[in-house]
């Protein structure tokens, strides 16, 4: 499991990134959520990857 944290703000962002965001279950600054570790979850972190902290 990872712990993802968000850092920066949504506003002003991509669609597409806002959305990934959301779907890893990130909607506000200092939101955390643990997702599993596999290729989908890393291909999003990967494309957000400027918005989030990974532990």
């Amino acid at each position: 499991m990872k712990k993802i944290k968000l850092v920066k703000s949504l506003i002003g962002r991509k669609d597409s990134h806002i959305a990934t965001a959301q779907s890893l279950g990130l909607k506000k600054i200092g939101d955390i959520a643990e997702q599993p570790d596999n290729a989908a979850t890393n291909g999003k972190i990967k494309e957000i990857s400027y918005l989030i902290e990974v532990s």
